[in-house]
């Protein structure tokens, strides 16, 4: 069975939130089976920055709604969004 990469952008809820005690928590939320991968802090706009995150799974485990709703429900989340999803 082939693995998905799932490049996500995670958007937090303003410019005071600290994006490395985030990505901690990220990574302690994504669902089991779930392995996360690279990342990068990009910038936005005035100040603003998000987290780029790669994670990757089995194809058979379906979508990537529960990563999503994983994520967004961490406090500091303001909106995550799929970029990319890609066999490999």
């Amino acid at each position: 069975m082939a693995r998905v990469v799932v490049t996500l952008r995670i958007m937090p809820e303003d410019v005071d939130v600290n994006l490395d005690q985030l990505l901690k928590k990220i990574k302690a939320a994504v669902p089991r089976g779930t392995d996360v991968r690279a990342h990068e802090i990009v910038p936005v706009a005035f100040g603003l920055k998000a987290i780029r995150l790669n994670v990757a799974r089995e194809e058979s485990a379906g979508g990537v709604d529960d990563i999503e709703a994983a994520i967004t429900a961490i406090d500091g989340v303001a909106q995550v969004d799929v970029e990319m999803l890609s066999r490999v």
